[in-house]
C-alpha cells in the first residue's frame, strides 16, 4: 500500500477522531454524545482496517467484525431505548380508568353515528325535495 494513501487516510481519521471527541464533550444531549461514541467505534474500525491493510495481517478481522457487532448492537439498543412512547403504554389501567376510557370511546362514537345520519338525511332531502315526510 502507499505511504501516501496511508498518510492521507490517517490524517482525515484523525481529524474525524478529533471532531468527534469534541462532540462527545459539548453534547449539548446525552443522545449526541451517544451517537458521537457509535461513530468514534466506526473511526476506530477504519483505523484498524487502514492499519490491518498496510501491515498485510489478515487476523484483524475478526477483531474488526466483533466491533462492528459491538457498534451495531450499541445503536439498536439506544434506538430502543430513545424511541418515544405514549405516556400511557406499557401499563395496566385501573377500573375507573378502563370506565373513563370505554365512556369517552362511547360518547365519541355516539357522536359520529348522529354526524352520520344526520347527514344521510339531509342528503336525502335535498335530493328528494317532493317526498318530505311531515314528523
Amino acid at each position: 500500500m502507499s505511504p501516501v494513501v496511508l498518510w492521507v487516510g490517517g490524517l482525515m481519521l484523525a481529524a474525524a477522531a478529533i471532531i468527534i471527541v469534541v462532540r462527545i464533550e459539548r453534547g449539548p444531549s446525552m443522545l449526541d454524545r451517544t451517537i458521537a461514541l457509535d461513530m468514534l467505534v466506526g473511526v476506530v474500525i477504519a483505523a484498524l482496517a487502514l492499519w490491518s491493510a498496510a501491515a498485510e495481517r489478515t487476523d484483524l478481522v475478526n477483531v474488526l467484525v466483533v466491533l462492528s457487532l459491538v457498534g451495531f448492537v450499541g445503536s439498536v439498543t439506544l434506538a430502543r431505548f430513545v424511541a418515544v412512547e405514549p405516556e400511557d403504554e406499557g401499563r395496566i389501567l385501573t377500573p375507573e380508568e378502563v370506565r373513563a376510557h370505554d365512556g369517552r370511546m362511547r360518547a365519541s362514537l355516539a357522536k359520529e353515528s348522529k354526524r352520520r345520519v344526520g347527514g344521510r338525511e339531509d342528503a336525502m332531502r335535498r335530493a328528494y325535495p317532493e317526498s318530505e315526510d311531515p314528523r
